[in-house]
């Protein structure tokens, strides 16, 4: 993939904390919460580097305990913090999950208004450090905060195509912080500038008003925009790829659910991982096989070895 830049892949996010009901209680009326960092771009930075990529994750945090509490976690496996921008005032987003055992769902409650990245501006950040990257990775989960967060999602895409650095976006629709009509308003402009796109089935359908099943919003997104890679996921109904690699549709093998959370991130950071070695077909198998890590593991970062990817899952203990 081109010309050997100073990172495989660089992104900008807002660090969270995640506190969670215990199974089986409400947040109304629990009496203890587990806490543990949070943030989409850096789950995907943080599995990257597992997997022996460098990677760098951008942000604006505040002094304090929480903020260090975030940033021992993603540092401990790798992720570039150079980037980060400390502000001596402010708190950290959170949110709250009850994680819901069928029939109840799972409940996702935010707190994350009035944190310093809402404001950030694109000026607040080294773009010729953060650019001296293979891929540049966003996400809509970023875009939809604020204004100020759409404007330098959007500079930093536009700044990546004008050097010629390939960009990945991850629609991750969440309709708790924005509507869908605005979502394909910011989204929508940039897609002339994205290299692969990852977008569900679902999301494909509320944002950007497509019809049909898992390989045909896949194929439409792809057809629609000229896009070289999209890649759909479409719950346990299976993966649909539609790109310069042909277009195929991939089983998803079902697991046991021990803590959702991580497991989109996961299997995206796989499939760049493949990206990166210039196979989105290889990328997606290892991307399906780290999100059955996520899923059956506790923590939004996922925590694996390129051995493990390797490696079916089994019953048996590694000795």
């Amino acid at each position: 993939m081109g010309d050997h830049k100073g990172y495989d892949l660089t992104t900008i996010g807002e660090g969270q904390i995640r506190l969670t009901v215990d199974p089986g209680d409400r947040l109304s009326t629990c009496r203890s919460l587990h806490l543990s960092p949070a943030g989409s771009e850096a789950n995907v930075a943080g599995l990257l580097t597992q997997l022996g990529r460098s990677a760098a994750w951008a942000s604006v945090l505040p002094e304090g305990d929480l903020a260090t509490r975030f940033t021992q976690e993603y540092s401990s496996v790798g992720v570039d913090l150079l980037h980060v921008v400390r502000v001596p005032e402010g708190r950290m987003a959170l949110y709250f999950l009850e994680p819901g055992d069928p029939p109840m769902p799972a409940r996702v409650t935010y707190d994350r208004l009035h944190t310093p990245f809402r404001e950030i501006t694109p000026e607040l950040f080294d773009w010729n450090a953060l650019l001296d990257t293979r891929v540049l990775f966003v996400t809509g989960i970023t875009a939809a905060l604020t204004e100020h967060t759409a404007e330098t999602v959007a500079y930093a895409v536009r700044s990546a195509a004008e050097r010629g650095i390939h960009v990945a976006l991850d629609v991750n629709y969440r309709s708790l912080l924005w509507g869908p009509d605005r979502a394909r308003e910011v989204l929508e402009p940039l897609l002339e500038h994205v290299s692969i796109l990852f977008c569900s089935r679902l999301d494909g359908i509320k944002v950007f008003e497509l019809e049909g099943d898992g390989p045909s919003v896949n194929r439409q997104l792809q057809e629609r925009y000229g896009l070289e890679h999209v890649v759909s996921t479409d719950g346990t109904l299976g993966v649909s790829y539609s790109g310069r690699e042909g277009a195929r549709v991939y089983e998803v093998e079902r697991v046991p659910v021990t803590d959702r959370p991580g497991a989109g991130d996961a299997f995206v950071a796989g499939t760049l991982h493949g990206y990166l070695g210039g196979s989105v077909h290889q990328g997606i198998a290892w991307g399906q096989q780290a999100s059955k890590f996520a899923l059956t593991h506790y923590g939004d970062l996922t925590r694996i070895s390129p051995a493990e990817l390797e490696t079916p899952i089994s019953n048996d203990i590694l000795r």
